[in-house]
C-alpha cells in the first residue's frame, strides 16, 4: 500500500472536527516567531491535539523532525496510535465499513447503521484498531464533526444525514502514518508534555474551547467540562513555561463577542510577557446557517 503514497503527499487532518484551526492558520502564521520562519530548529508540541489542524500544517511547513502530541481523549489517541503503527489492518477495517454503509439504500437503514455503530462504540470491546475505525466513521458521518461525550463517558453525537462520506482514505492515512514515525504521542493531562520539553521547544495551545453563549457548549469533549477553573490551571501552566524560557501561543474564542465589557483572557493572561490578539474566525457549527458569521477568538502568546 505504501505506493499509493506519491512523493509529495502532504498529510491533512484524517478527521473533521468542530472548532479545528484551518482556518486561523494564516493568522497563527502571521503570529509565529521570526525564529520559526527563519528556520529556527524547534521541538513541537502540541498538549491539545484535536484533529491537528495546526500540527499536521506546522511540521510539514517548516520542517519540524521532533514533535510531541497529546491530549486527554483516550479514543482519539487511540486512533493516532493506530494511524502511526499498523495503517494497512486500520484501512482494511474502514474499506469493510465504507463497502457495507454504502451498500446501504436509503436514509433511514444509514441511520440504523451509525447508531449500531455508535453503541459497538461505546460498549469498548473491540480490538484498538475496531475501535479506531469506528472512531473514523462516527466522525465521518455524525452531524458537523462534533466529538462530544455524555457524563458516562458514551459518545452521543447524533446521525449527520451525509449521502455518501468519505469513511476510508486510504493515501491521507499512509500520509499521516508516515509523518507520525518520529512523533511522541501521549495520552493524559497537558501538563505530562512538560517533561519533553528542552530548549528549543514551541508550544500550541488549542484547548476545548471557553463558550461565548449559554447554548455555545461544545467542550464536553472528555469525561468531565472544561470550565474556568481549568481555564485557570492552563493559565498557570503557561506562566510556568514563560518562567522556564519556553515559547508558546494559545488560541481561544472571545467573550467580547457576546459582551464587549468581558475581559476574562485578558485579565488571565496579564502578565507582562504576554500579548493578546483577536483575529477573525468564521462559526462553523452552529445548526442555523444564517449564524455562522465571522466571530472574533483570540489567540494569545509569550514573545
Amino acid at each position: 500500500m505504501q505506493n499509493l503514497i506519491t512523493k509529495n503527499r502532504m498529510a491533512k487532518p484524517f478527521l473533521k472536527w468542530a472548532g479545528g484551526k484551518t482556518q486561523l492558520i494564516p493568522q497563527i502564521e502571521n503570529y509565529l516567531p521570526v525564529a520559526i520562519k527563519e528556520g529556527k530548529r524547534i521541538t513541537y508540541i502540541e498538549p491539545f491535539i484535536g484533529s491537528g489542524a495546526v500540527f499536521f500544517w506546522f511540521i510539514q511547513k517548516f520542517n519540524v523532525k521532533e514533535a510531541v502530541i497529546s491530549d486527554l481523549n483516550t479514543d482519539l489517541i487511540n486512533v493516532y496510535e493506530t494511524i502511526k503503527s499498523i495503517p494497512e489492518a486500520l484501512i482494511t477495517n474502514l474499506d469493510a465499513i465504507e463497502s457495507d454503509y454504502y451498500a446501504l439504500d436509503g436514509e433511514e437503514k444509514k441511520r440504523h447503521f451509525f447508531y449500531n455503530i455508535r453503541d459497538l462504540f461505546n460498549l469498548k470491546t473491540g480490538s484498538k484498531v475496531i475501535s479506531a475505525a469506528y472512531f473514523i466513521f462516527l466522525n465521518r458521518t455524525c452531524f458537523n464533526g462534533l466529538y462530544r461525550v455524555n457524563s458516562k463517558n458514551f459518545f452521543n453525537v447524533p446521525f449527520g444525514k451525509y449521502a455518501r462520506p468519505k469513511i476510508s482514505d486510504h493515501i491521507n492515512i499512509l500520509a499521516v502514518s508516515k509523518l507520525l514515525q518520529n512523533v511522541t504521542i501521549l495520552n493524559g493531562d497537558y501538563t505530562e508534555t512538560l517533561k519533553y520539553a528542552d530548549k528549543n521547544s514551541f508550544f500550541y495551545f488549542d484547548p476545548p474551547y471557553k463558550p461565548i453563549s449559554k447554548t455555545a457548549s461544545f467542550n464536553a469533549y472528555a469525561k468531565g467540562q472544561f470550565g474556568d477553573e481549568e481555564q485557570f490551571r492552563l493559565a498557570a501552566f503557561t506562566q510556568l513555561l514563560t518562567q522556564q524560557g519556553h515559547m508558546w501561543l494559545l488560541s481561544n474564542s472571545d467573550p467580547k463577542n457576546i459582551n464587549p465589557l468581558d475581559v476574562f483572557f485578558d485579565d488571565l493572561y496579564a502578565k507582562p510577557a504576554n500579548t493578546i490578539f483577536r483575529v477573525g474566525a468564521k462559526r462553523r457549527i452552529n445548526a442555523n446557517a444564517l449564524k455562522r458569521g465571522e466571530i472574533k477568538e483570540v489567540l494569545i502568546m509569550n514573545y
